[in-house]
């Protein structure tokens, strides 16, 4: 079997800067030309990187503009230890593991590449390098010309020299490290995007890639990570909080971000290799959607229900489902609040007449909430902390649960809904829009009312049967409604919108903007994301809406297997008999099962192979097994 050799950049691959750059920050310490001398320096790089200044003018020209004495070569040492890029930290022990086949080849200094290089654990004597050269005062006056890697092409002269019988992997930022691969001297040159991406390099490039777990991944060995995080493809429709967006793609995620809702066939040409979708109340997750998403871990619902989603589907196929169940709720309740007031005062009818020029002052149909019962239907989230508000205001509030639920304040509970109904001259619904709740409030309920009651739906919009609600305004039963959501709903703001209850007397309709404030939209936009990077990255299902919910603790020094499967006796024994035959050592171990799905996480303390995971997979009960390092 061949032997694989890397050769990898210094500067801005193996160290995420410059170390020029940061020695002129340490020399000019305090100077007012400090700026510009660092910007120059930087255009002097940037010139040389792209292939466009011959290497050893540019060196000699960043040299000119710094006069470094050797105590500050030290100092930059010690300051380029912490400066290590990310993902070869977290690699540290998979890169060292194979050190005799690692070299660092550099167009900077052994002078402080050795220090940093021996500190991580690789080998001095694989540093090739430039060398100083010193004044009798210890200051640098140039450098070692004989040296290959000062002047162009040098490093491919240097990798000729080597003589490596082997694959050959080049990882470097520049086009000096693909003049190794150009000169026939490395199998694959992988261009290191971590730090800096250079446009000009990008075409010559075997393989872009972000970190070194992308590169390890590539060439099936060890690494720090199970699935590269670069790998892990996000779809977030429905315009959902750019926030979301920004802490997907710092967590290195590739991530497409649409503004609209996708239709059923849409969504399963565009889902086939994603890996978190992320989306609102429009988009309808079908369980044809979920068969299509062979890749597919999780489903983040940017609101508080779930109902647009085939949870039973999603739970078959082992896809942990999260949602946002208290991020929009004061949102919600203030716009009740608000249009509760609206509607007891007439003013729609009278915004309206204002409108058209017509000037109504008059107190008829205009009144006080003080005094006035309001009921509420679905006393959750938003229906408890709309009584505790509307309490506040002098309302005297009712509700009616089918759950057990413990009253707020001095709200009173019904044991019927019919009771809720004849008492209340405020009917507010807060149910969710299981299908069982289709049509839930028709003609009968409105009947059941006070007469010139008031309604409010800010639920669901298929939980009440429109026609019946235009009869009892247009009747006179209601004084007037509140509409925030609909059956049928355009899928953007392009598409028109229609219903039967525009245009009635004392009705306000909004397009569904009840939790669609800029706070709560931020507060979903964080919320979601961060359960969703919790989830891959540690297994915690705590939150999801139809997983298992486990809680769990970091780990270290170990790496963690995930198994879902169907909630089936014998499979724990299945599991830990594979681990046992394989001489495999149990750490910690968690299982949490609900009536259909177990999920069971597993930490081991040592390496695994491939063979125990397919093991782990033919378990016939298995849905989705997840390894994480």
């Amino acid at each position: 079997m061949k032997e694989s050799y890397f050769i990898i950049d210094f500067d801005s691959t193996f160290t995420r800067v410059e170390a020029l750059d940061a020695l002129c920050e340490i020399v000019l310490e305090g100077s007012t030309v400090k700026e510009e001398v660092l910007r120059q320096i930087q255009a002097i790089t940037d010139r040389g990187m792209e292939g466009v200044l011959d290497f050893r003018t540019s060196l000699e020209e960043r040299l000119k503009l710094i006069r470094a004495h050797q105590s500050d070569i030290s100092r930059l040492s010690e300051r380029l230890k912490s400066e290590i890029s990310e993902s070869f930290i977290r690699n540290q022990p998979h890169l060292i593991a194979c050190k005799e086949n690692v070299f660092i080849v550099s167009n900077g200094f052994k002078d402080f590449i050795i220090p940093v290089i021996e500190d991580y654990g690789l080998l001095a004597n694989k540093v090739f390098a430039n060398e100083f050269t010193y004044d009798e005062s210890g200051y640098v006056n140039g450098f070692n010309l004989a040296n290959p890697l000062s002047s162009s092409g040098g490093k491919p002269r240097v990798i000729s020299q080597l003589n490596l019988d082997g694959d050959v992997y080049v990882i470097g930022d520049g086009y000096n490290d693909f003049e190794i691969r150009k000169a026939g001297y490395a199998n694959k040159f992988y261009l290191f995007t971590e730090n800096i991406e250079r446009e000009k390099v990008k075409a010559e490039a075997d393989h872009i890639a972000p970190n070194v777990d992308e590169i390890l991944f590539e060439l099936n060995m060890s690494r720090a990570l199970s699935y590269p995080k670069n790998r892990i493809k996000v779809l977030l429709l429905e315009g959902v909080h750019k926030d979301a967006v920004n802490l997907f793609e710092r967590e290195g995620y590739q991530v497409e971000y649409l503004k609209t809702a996708l239709a059923e066939e849409e969504l399963v040409e565009k889902i086939a290799d994603v890996n978190v979708l992320g989306i609102r109340s429009k988009t309808q997750v079908t369980g044809k959607v979920i068969q299509s998403a062979k890749r597919l871990i999780n489903v983040g619902a940017f609101c508080i229900g779930t109902n647009q989603i085939d949870l039973e589907a999603c739970s078959r196929h082992g896809v942990a489902v999260f949602n946002a169940p208290y991020s929009n709720t004061r949102s919600v309740v203030e716009l009740a609040i608000a249009e509760i007031i609206m509607l007891v005062r007439n003013l729609p009818d009278k915004t309206r007449a204002m409108h058209e020029g017509r000037w109504q002052k008059s107190a008829q149909n205009s009144n006080e909430l003080r005094g006035k019962k309001l009921g509420i239907v679905g006393y959750g989230n938003i229906g408890s902390q709309l009584s505790v508000l509307a309490e506040a205001l002098g309302l005297e509030v009712y509700f009616y649960d089918i759950i057990d639920r413990l009253a707020l304040g001095n709200a009173k509970k019904c044991s019927s809904l019919k009771e809720l109904l004849n008492v209340s001259d405020i009917i507010s619904l807060h149910i969710d829009g299981r299908p069982e709740n289709n049509y839930y409030f028709g003609a009968k309920e409105f009947s059941e009312m006070k007469d010139g009651a008031i309604f409010l739906n800010l639920a669901r919009g298929k939980v009440v049967e429109i026609k019946a609600l235009r009869d009892a305004i247009l009747s006179g039963k209601l004084k007037g409604c509140a509409i925030d959501v609909y059956p049928q709903e355009p899928k953007s703001n392009d598409e028109p919108f229609q219903s039967e209850l525009m245009g009635l007397p004392n009705t306000i309709l909004t397009p569904h903007i009840g939790g669609s404030t800029m706070e709560a939209q931020e507060n979903i936009g964080n919320f979601v994301p961060n359960k969703v990077i919790q989830y891959i990255n540690t297994g915690s299902t705590y939150g999801s809406v139809n997983l298992p919910q486990v809680q769990l603790p970091s780990f270290e020094k170990a790496h963690r297997l995930l198994h879902i499967h169907r909630n089936v006796p014998n499979v724990i024994a299945q599991i830990n008999n594979i681990l046992a035959k394989n001489n495999i050592n149990i750490v910690g171990q968690y299982l949490k099962t609900n009536e259909e799905v177990g999920y069971m996480i597993t930490d081991i303390n040592r390496e695994y192979s491939q063979e125990l995971i397919d093991e782990l997979k033919k378990i016939e009960a298995t849905i989705w097994l997840r390894v994480l390092y």
